[in-house]
C-alpha cells in the first residue's frame, strides 16, 4: 500500500448474498474503515460474513462534505472501502464525486476497482438481444425533462438500458407507449433474489402482467428495443 493509502470501491451483491466475492470479502475484512451509502445496508452483509467494522455514512448528499474527510484518511495512510446499498458504487450510485475529488486532490492515493455485482450486466446476461451495443440511461427524471427522456427513447436504434422504481414503473410503461407502443420490453425484476424474473412484451402487455400479478415490488432493469 501507498504512503497514501488506498480507496477501494467495492462492488456489493444486488440480492443474493453469495454474489460477494472473495476480493471484496478479503477487501471488507483487511480495510481500516467502510464508508457506505446506508450504514443499514452494510452492516446486514457484515453480519452476515460475520465482519465488524467501523463503518461511516457517505451518500450522494453527504458525498461532497465527507469527502474531505475521507481524503485526511487517505492521507494518513489508511485503507477506506466505498459500498453503495447493493451493486457497483458510481453505477447510478454515489461514489463518482468521491473518486474523482480524491484523483484531483490526492493523486498519490491508491484507487482500487473490486468489480462483482452489477445490475445492469446480470440484466443483459440473460435478456437474450445483442448486447454489442447499447445505451445505459440510468434512472429516468422523476419531473422536468421526464418526457423528452421518453420520447427519446423512440428514436433509438440500438437498445436503451434504465433502471425504474416501482413507485414508477407502471407510469414508465404507460408513457413509452404512448411514444412507442410497438417497442419491445425487456424487463429484469428481484434479479438475483428468489424470485428473479425477465418479462418480455409490449409496454402495454407488461403494464398488464405486472398489475394482474402484482409484481410492482422491487428495482426494475428495463431494457427498451427498436422503439423508433
Amino acid at each position: 500500500m501507498s504512503a497514501a493509502g488506498k480507496l477501494s470501491i467495492v462492488a456489493t451483491p444486488i440480492g443474493n448474498m453469495g454474489d460477494l466475492t472473495f476480493r471484496a470479502l478479503w477487501n471488507l475484512k483487511e480495510c481500516t474503515v467502510i464508508y457506505a451509502e446506508d450504514t443499514r445496508e452494510i452492516l446486514k452483509l457484515l453480519n452476515h460474513y460475520g465482519l465488524r467494522k467501523s463503518v461511516f455514512r457517505l451518500d450522494a448528499a453527504t458525498e461532497a462534505k465527507k469527502t474531505g474527510e475521507v481524503i485526511a484518511r487517505l492521507e494518513a495512510g489508511e485503507h477506506i472501502c466505498y459500498v453503495t446499498d447493493a451493486g457497483t458504487p458510481g453505477i447510478s450510485d454515489p461514489g463518482s464525486r468521491l473518486v474523482k475529488a480524491v484523483r484531483e486532490r490526492l493523486p498519490e492515493a491508491k484507487i482500487d476497482a473490486i468489480p462483482g455485482a452489477s445490475a445492469l450486466t446480470a440484466a443483459l446476461s440473460i435478456a437474450g438481444l445483442d448486447a454489442q451495443e447499447f445505451i445505459f440511461l440510468g434512472f429516468p427524471p422523476h419531473k422536468k425533462g421526464r418526457q423528452t427522456f421518453v420520447k427519446n427513447l423512440a428514436t433509438s436504434d440500438i437498445p436503451v438500458v434504465l433502471y425504474e422504481s416501482p413507485h414508477r414503473i407502471l407510469k414508465f410503461l404507460k408513457e413509452l407507449h404512448a411514444v412507442a407502443p410497438k417497442s419491445r420490453v425487456t424487463i429484469g425484476r428481484e434479479l438475483t433474489k428468489i424470485h428473479e424474473e425477465i418479462l418480455v412484451g409490449t409496454p402495454s402487455e407488461l403494464s398488464t402482467t405486472l398489475e394482474k400479478g402484482k409484481k410492482v415490488r422491487g428495482e426494475f432493469v428495463v431494457i427498451v428495443e427498436n422503439s423508433a
